[in-house]
């Protein structure tokens, strides 16, 4: 994990070991809003403990494009933090919250990152660019000494040279180029290195570039058949017509338990059946309880559970999100289809000030 570069921002540059990605956090010090880079699914727990230990505000999830090599951590992290999912719109990603375009500006306090579309390596790559601190977080469309493969995804060799040369190489010599992935271990370059050093985009020419990619044949990543269509839907399992409005936007952590978040469970109230899994006096302590949520034990869930209809939709909660995330496994082994844990429990519910009700 790599810190530093501006006293009024955050930065963080951290790691994934199985896809070599990075992904990266950004957060103005003195808001506390953040945004976060290219998130990796596995790793979504340990971006979520980051997040929270340095009290940020996610506001944005951001993607560079639709990775083929992992899934993306955007689903859960929103279910558990809240923040918009950003892809940009040729992407036709069915569950992001805001489908940017070429020239628009995430903002998080002091934090600008504006958009560059650089297709190529996929039709819907972008290089996110913080100007005033001069870095350029260029996904798979330039990489270090090297830039991503164009022979999937409407890839295009093309528009990669034009996307480097005219969008990346533009750049002032001393803007920082992090990369979505590096296999030997470098952490950044810069454009003056790239364009001096680069192996296949430095002093090259166009039917140059054309032929190198051509002829790399390289194998398919190992992940592409699951993680497109995941990253499609942004780590969503979108039940139900696969698209915003079946049962749930649900997410899984790494450890499979769906989970849904507060903001959706608030909104669907009255649609789904909330089952709270606490103790009683819990139901009726400082906490209070949801809205309409019926108290369950979790020690009797799913002895109570046989005379439900396995057609409910069900969402459970609890203090934190421990137990409804056991019960809400435990169900699915019944055989419901419809169920999901509310991330963050009545902890989160109450962190966003949401409406309670108390005996």
């Amino acid at each position: 994990m790599r810190g530093a570069v501006n006293q009024n921002m955050i930065f963080r540059q951290l790691f994934d070991r199985d896809s070599c990605t990075y992904t990266y956090l950004l957060a103005d010090a003195q808001t506390r809003q953040a945004i976060i880079i290219d998130p990796v699914h596995a790793l979504a727990e340990r971006d979520e403990k980051l997040i929270r230990e340095l009290d940020l505000s996610l506001t944005y999830i951001a993607e560079t494009h639709v990775h083929a090599d992992h899934v993306t951590g955007a689903g859960v992290l929103k279910n558990r933090l809240g923040g918009q999912i950003v892809v940009f719109h040729k992407a036709e990603a069915l569950a992001a919250d805001w489908h940017i375009k070429d020239g628009d500006v995430l903002q998080a306090g002091d934090v600008r990152l504006e958009v560059r579309h650089t297709p190529g390596h996929t039709d819907c790559s972008v290089t996110f660019v913080e100007p005033v601190r001069k870095m350029a977080f260029t996904g798979d469309t330039l990489l270090i000494r090297g830039c991503g493969r164009t022979d999937f995804q409407q890839g295009d060799a093309r528009a990669l040279f034009r996307s480097v040369t005219e969008r990346i190489f533009d750049l002032d010599d001393d803007t920082l180029i992090y990369p979505g992935h590096d296999y030997q271990g470098r952490l950044l370059s810069t454009v003056a290195e790239e364009r001096q050093f680069n192996g296949r985009l430095a002093q090259v020419t166009l039917p140059e570039f054309q032929e190198i990619m051509d002829n790399l044949d390289l194998p398919n990543p190992k992940h592409i058949d699951v993680a497109v269509p995941g990253n499609m839907k942004s780590g969503f399992e979108l039940i139900e017509g696969d698209k915003p409005g079946g049962w749930c936007m649900m997410s899984r952590t790494q450890g499979g338990i769906p989970e849904v978040s507060v903001h959706w469970v608030h909104g669907c109230q009255g649609d789904v059946r909330v089952v709270d899994v606490r103790e009683p006096e819990e139901f009726n302590g400082p906490l209070g309880h949801a809205p309409g949520a019926e108290l369950v034990p979790l020690a009797g869930l799913t002895e109570h559970a046989a005379r439900w209809n396995h057609d409910d939709k069900i969402v459970l909660l609890c203090r934190s999100g421990g137990r409804s995330g056991r019960g809400a496994q435990a169900l699915e082994a019944q055989g419901f289809k419809r169920v999901a844990s509310m991330a963050g429990g009545m902890l989160r519910w109450k962190q966003v000030e949401l409406q309670v009700e108390a005996h």
